[in-house]
């Protein structure tokens, strides 16, 4: 018996001839990636309110991708679903909510007042973030970490920053005229944003393993809810005197690394960035 020739018109019963199959993914690594999405959209938002001249929405978008960058991650590591992918997704979406959005913002709000001076600001400070998220991938890639990075920041974090270079707006909206003094002194506040979020200042992290006494909590918690009610009813005098305390608050945080890491520095531990 003769062993039939396969033509052309013969169907196929094997798979090699397929195109690789599409693997099924978990809807949980969907999450983190969908609020990484959502935080884009809020940044995004926050531009284009600006430029309809609606700036106190324009500001709670900025912050609002702020709040989803901050929880983006912790969902990623409580579902299990961190991804190279999500990393990317994280980084491109800082760049936007965190460089672009609050730069913009600002100048539609206020800088515009100082023509070139202002956009040069919004320039600066846009640029500096992009180099501030870049610098902070390229430490989180290394195989060896030095002891102080589970404690402290290079520079102000990204998050942070946009949430600093937004005191003229938040000064503005409690009624401070545009008057040439209080404009060209936000232009040079956004440059030393800026140059926070790029320098070398050790900014203490709040993830070292430090432990709260147990009778401590109650009264932590209770200082937390408070001030979150404080912000939800006197929104933009909270988020001065809290821009103002974490200003200040700096150099307390640099003595405290000195005081820890004194024989090391920051320039050797970070040679190759």
């Amino acid at each position: 018996m003769e062993t039939p020739v396969p033509s052309s018109e013969t169907p196929r019963t094997d798979n090699s001839g397929r195109g690789p199959r599409l693997r099924e993914i978990p809807l949980r690594l969907m999450v983190p990636n969908l609020i990484t999405v959502l935080a884009i959209c809020a940044g995004l938002t926050g531009i284009r309110l600006a430029f309809e001249d609606r700036f106190e929405l324009a500001v709670a978008m900025v912050l609002l991708a702020a709040f989803l960058d901050g929880i983006d991650g912790r969902i990623a590591r409580l579902l299990k679903a961190n991804s190279r992918f999500g990393v990317q997704m994280d980084s491109l979406a800082d760049i936007i909510n965190f460089g672009v959005a609050p730069a913009l913002v600002s100048y539609a709000f206020l800088l515009d007042n100082a023509r070139s001076f202002g956009w040069i600001a919004a320039l600066i400070y846009a640029i500096a973030a992009g180099l501030r998220l870049a610098r902070f991938n390229v430490m989180e890639e290394r195989q060896e970490k030095a002891p102080w990075q589970s404690e402290f920041f290079v520079g102000v974090p990204a998050p942070l920053g946009a949430v600093l270079v937004l005191l003229p707006v938040y000064l503005g909206f409690l009624g401070l005229e545009p008057s040439p003094l209080f404009v060209y002194g936000s232009v040079a506040y956004t440059v030393l944003i800026g140059y926070l979020l790029v320098s070398r200042v050790p900014v203490w992290s709040g993830k070292s393993q430090t432990k709260v006494r147990r009778d401590q909590m109650l009264p932590i918690l209770l200082v937390g809810v408070l001030y979150v009610a404080l912000l939800m009813s006197y929104t933009w005098q909270v988020l001065v005197v809290s821009v103002i305390a974490y200003m200040a608050f700096l150099p307390f945080s640099a003595r405290l690394w000195h005081r820890r890491y004194g024989t090391l520095t920051i320039e050797e531990d970070e040679a190759d960035v």
